[in-house]
């Protein structure tokens, strides 16, 4: 692997916000690359700077050692798929797919040639005259993804490409665009909000906030060893635990004093931390076991008696928040590998043990208090604002304006040669 395109301490401002603020990210040749973070944090101006929309006030953007950062859209072999698709109305979705190649006055032999290999790609070649009205959203998706790939561009950009579907539609869309993916073989940096779709079909993500990169790895790092405590916050949801180192056991555990709790906790030093030092630790949800019975000792499990708060069943699990301190809720997430029907399950009221290894623990690098709101707790009462409400909604994109009348936009042109 290979850095094929990269951004090097690129910054772009608007008045006084800064959107990008010094980004450095370095892109491997091939691979899905996701651009991931809560609405306004900076990833679609990173998108439009790449593809020649936006000018970087200062940096640059480099692909495949070329220096980009002052080309024109339309010189760039890059191409993008908007939010809303872009069709044009008024033509077939061979006609759509065609259009780029038209521009370029390729002979129409050579034209029917390629458009045939992206219906055929796409499994639209029974939909090949239907124009973008007589198509489901995952057709038109398909259509717009072929209309860009049909130009066979270095990078392919997907600016929040499947927000306009609906949940099971999204699912499957993001399994094709992986197929997709695989068979033409080259760059995807695909923008969005939504950590599901990022996790599930990206090689490397880039997790931003307020314009900066928090952390990029692999979806598994990302998940199991965030750097942050927002990237823990915002990628599924955490527990949060502050506390000071107060006995170092052995070259790989430590014991935590936790204020509040009853006692102390053994947990895995994978930062070399000493005696005295204040520590930060994430604990996803799913990481606790919850019972009605004390758990068997172990020396390197922690046990807390708690108190069941909230429960709500989701089918393949269930979520609960229980109480292990005044006015200190955890989160905790059972999986259904087995239900019995005439077993005593755990409700409301019930006064329980949570209990977890000190592997899962995992030491932040830097704490932000005000990143708990992005915590996934239930209200207490009508009314209340949820924390972590407010950052899965989708950010706007200049770029996903779609065609009026049969016309297209001046990006959306460049954007197609």
């Amino acid at each position: 692997m290979e850095d094929f395109l990269k951004f090097d301490g690129v910054t772009k401002q608007f008045g006084h916000l800064k959107a990008v603020d010094d980004v450095t990210l370095p892109i491997n040749r091939g691979e899905i690359f996701s651009i991931l973070g809560p609405s306004g944090c900076g990833k679609t101006t990173l998108l439009r700077m790449l593809a020649g929309f936006e000018a970087p006030d200062t940096g640059r953007i480099l692909l495949a050692g070329e220096d980009i950062t002052d080309q024109a859209p339309n010189v760039r072999k890059i191409n993008t798929v908007f939010q809303t698709y872009a069709l044009f109305p008024h033509m077939t979705v061979r006609e759509n797919i065609a259009f780029g190649l038209k521009l370029r006055k390729l002979p129409k032999a050579t034209i029917d040639q390629e458009v045939d290999k992206m219906l055929a790609m796409i499994q639209m070649e029974a939909h090949a005259d239907k124009k973008p009205a007589q198509l489901s959203g995952g057709q038109k998706q398909r259509t717009a993804i072929a209309r860009a790939l049909v130009l066979k561009p270095s990078v392919l950009l997907l600016d929040e490409p499947l927000a306009a579907l609906d949940l099971k539609l999204r699912q499957r869309m993001s399994l094709e665009l992986s197929l997709i993916h695989d068979e033409v073989g080259i760059t995807f940096v695909y923008v969005t909000h939504d950590q599901n779709e990022a996790m599930s079909i990206s090689d490397h993500i880039a997790v931003m906030q307020n314009g900066k990169i928090e952390q990029v790895g692999t979806p598994a790092e990302i998940y199991e060893a965030p750097k942050s405590s927002f990237v823990a916050a915002f990628i599924g949801d955490t527990n949060f635990f502050d506390g000071t180192i107060t006995r170092v056991l052995d070259s790989e555990y430590c014991e935590v004093e936790v204020p509040d709790l009853s006692k102390k906790l053994i947990c895995f030093n994978d930062k070399k931390l000493v005696q005295g030092d204040s520590v930060h630790l994430s604990i996803r949800p799913e990481k606790f076991s919850i019972s009605l019975d004390r758990p068997a000792e172990n020396p390197r499990q922690n046990v807390l008696p708690a108190k069941v708060e909230d429960i709500v069943y989701q089918g393949d699990h269930t979520r609960y928040w229980v109480s292990i301190a005044e006015d200190w809720r955890v989160a905790v997430t059972r999986q259904h590998n087995r239900f019995l029907l005439d077993q005593r399950r755990i409700t409301w009221g019930d006064q329980v043990f949570i209990s977890w290894q000190a592997d899962d623990s995992f030491m932040l690098e830097q704490y932000r208090e005000k990143d708990e709101d992005l915590l996934q707790m239930p209200p207490q009462n009508v009314g209340e604002e949820v924390p972590g409400a407010a950052v899965t909604a989708p950010e706007p994109s200049d770029t996903s304006v779609a065609p009026a009348d049969g016309q297209a936009t001046g990006q959306e042109e460049a954007s197609q040669q």
